[in-house]
């Protein structure tokens, strides 16, 4: 069972929190993290693109001049793909790009991307995050104080309205419930930031 160092968000240290090995400790399985980061992407796609071909191009029912005798290349319909406003070759169509993922690997990508995040040390664990005031000023204290420069996750415990507003500002922070994480965002963010109370319902949100 990992122990991590818990901080308050000054970054003083508080205590220590005791983590279960299967979801904080969980091997590295690269496999099955690109899978769960691939359906998400996929699963995002609109696949709305349409264009029309030939036959369903409206006009060009006769034959635009005759077939010999004009000095020009022979042709058949105005609606051909060589016209303007004429059809499309090999046109686009809508389509459904969404895959499915099982839960038991979706679980497994989960645990194993934020186990491997606590292992290259880019987790903080936070005792209460908080801010006195919703504003941009306060969050942007906290992050220079853990110096977290880069894009990072926040997963709450609460959708706390104060928190949220004080990030929203923040182009590379993104804030997060404990049950709305994905592998997508946990490998997408270059830091993660969790508090003491989210850690503790990762296990009741999502099982071991």
């Amino acid at each position: 069972m990992p122990s991590v160092t818990l901080y308050n968000m000054k970054k003083s240290v508080v205590g220590n929190l005791e983590l279960p090995d299967a979801l904080f400790n969980a091997e590295y399985n690269e496999p099955v993290i690109h899978q769960a980061v691939v359906t998400r992407l996929a699963n995002e796609r609109q696949g709305t693109k349409s264009t029309l071909t030939r036959t369903e191009v409206r006009g060009g029912g006769a034959k635009p001049y005759r077939q010999k005798g004009t000095g020009r290349a022979r042709q058949g319909s105005i609606r051909s793909p060589q016209w303007v406003k004429g059809g499309v070759v090999f046109a686009p169509k809508s389509r459904d790009f969404s895959k499915k993922m099982n839960a038991k690997a979706k679980k497994v990508a989960l645990f194993s991307a934020l186990s491997q995040k606590i292992r290259d040390d880019e987790v903080f664990f936070i005792d209460e995050i908080k801010v006195e005031a919703p504003k941009t000023k306060e969050m942007a204290t906290f992050l220079k104080t853990f110096g977290i420069e880069k894009t990072a996750l926040i997963v709450m415990d609460n959708n706390d309205d104060a928190v949220i507003r004080a990030c929203a500002n923040i182009a590379a922070l993104t804030t997060l419930n404990v049950n709305q994480i994905s592998v997508y965002e946990i490998v997408k963010n270059a830091t993660i930031v969790i508090s003491r109370k989210a850690a503790e319902q990762i296990k009741e949100v999502y099982g071991e």
